[in-house]
């Protein structure tokens, strides 16, 4: 365990900031026009050091949409600039951390032609993704439950994530025709060996346990003793990242990952997800399945031709170029290939994908191209461009919040 936490913060440069020496005034005026059913998508618990966010729209998993995102940011931002709070915890209400943006509410945008908003929507909730990633207060995530997508996206870039025995992570985007975006290409590049292209390719889930390993996760705890561990966060006074963390390992606990699970078949999703192109990593499984009947290489085989095969072939370079840029430059390319997404200027994958498994659900959704084979270089390059040369890039405060590497 000890391990993996050095191995973490090495890949993280996690530093740990000291308290404001200068003190600022509390600038978030909230505005009661705006406010009503908004803030009661994200409440706000705690007095004295810390502040708690939670994620409220248990109907739909907390699915994130550009209210959620814009409160958040200005939350974050108060409490940031708050001298007397020391740090925040993320959590989300009913079953789930967060299963994402909502996508359905994006498909119903796209369907009327209000393209503005979906874009609006995107860069909103990057910019808060960023703001997470550069926060200057320690920052807990409590991962209990559904943790995928966006969901991911607003807390693996952050200082501390809690995962328990009923989280469930995933980035699923190519089973609905998009990309793995929110800056999933950043965090999911940096994972050992080759999880990231695993993970992204084939939207597998994984447990508590195995967020740990891969480190994901840095803590880990039953769900049973969440009271425990808010009830200790909740009496801290303090900014120190080191405290924070003696109080989470306090309650947490030491796991050993299942036997069967996936990281007993580490050197061969290695020597499969390796390969340089989509074809090969298919072509490799397919070895592998003949040679040893694993039912891991048959499972995975399926999960990848039940996929888009755009974007397969797009979230495999969005990895590898996520690999050897910053979270900054991760997230700015991903709002440019979310953009393209919904545009269906390339495809109309995205809007096919979530009628098949969200709207419709009859799960035979109708890729174009319909094969691996069909699915051209040019187009995955136009992927990764502006739509158009007067189109706005998403626009980041680099220059007053470095970037991690």
């Amino acid at each position: 365990m000890q391990s993996l936490k050095v191995l973490w913060r090495r890949r993280s440069g996690i530093r740990s900031p000291p308290f404001p020496t200068h003190h600022r005034a509390f600038s978030y005026v909230p505005n009661p026009a705006a406010a009503n059913d908004f803030d009661s998508e994200v409440l706000v618990e705690g007095e004295g050091c810390s502040r708690t966010a939670i994620l409220n729209r248990p109907h739909v998993l907390n699915a994130l949409n550009t209210s959620m995102g814009a409160r958040l940011q200005n939350l974050y931002k108060s409490w940031e600039e708050n001298p007397d709070i020391g740090f925040v915890v993320m959590k989300g209400s009913g079953r789930a951390f967060c299963a994402g943006g909502d996508i359905v509410g994006l498909y119903n945008l796209i369907n009327k032609g209000r393209i503005e908003d979906c874009k609006e929507f995107f860069r909103t909730v990057y910019s808060f993704i960023y703001l997470v990633g550069t926060y200057l207060k320690p920052n807990v995530a409590i991962l209990d439950g559904i943790t995928m997508g966006g969901g991911a996206g607003v807390s693996i870039p952050g200082m501390f994530r809690v995962a328990t025995d009923r989280t469930v992570f995933a980035t699923p985007e190519t089973l609905i025709g998009f990309h793995t975006d929110a800056g999933a290409s950043f965090h999911l590049s940096h994972l050992p060996g080759y999880w990231g292209e695993y993970l992204a390719l084939t939207g597998e889930k994984l447990n508590g346990p195995e967020m740990i390993a891969c480190g994901l996760a840095t803590h880990y705890a039953p769900s049973a003793k969440l009271p425990l561990i808010e009830e200790g966060l909740g009496k801290l006074v303090t900014d120190d990242p080191s405290v924070i963390e003696a109080s989470l390992e306090q309650y947490g606990s030491l796991i050993s990952p299942d036997n069967r699970g996936l990281l007993q078949r580490i050197e061969t999703l290695d020597k499969c997800f390796s390969h340089g192109t989509v074809e090969e990593i298919i072509d490799a499984l397919e070895s592998e399945t003949a040679r040893t009947q694993d039912p891991w290489c048959s499972s995975t085989l399926k999960r990848l031709k039940e996929a888009s095969p755009l974007s397969l072939k797009v979230c495999l370079r969005s990895i590898r170029e996520g690999r050897f840029q910053t979270l900054d430059q991760c997230l700015v390319r991903e709002y440019r290939m979310s953009v393209q997404g919904i545009s269906g200027q390339i495809s109309n994958d995205f809007c096919e994908g979530i009628c098949a498994r969200m709207v419709e659900k009859d799960y035979a959704p109708k890729w174009n191209p319909p094969s691996l084979e069909e699915v051209s270089s040019d187009m995955v390059d136009q992927y990764f461009s502006p739509i158009s040369e007067l189109e706005p890039e998403l626009e980041l405060p680099t220059t007053s919040r470095e970037a991690f590497t």
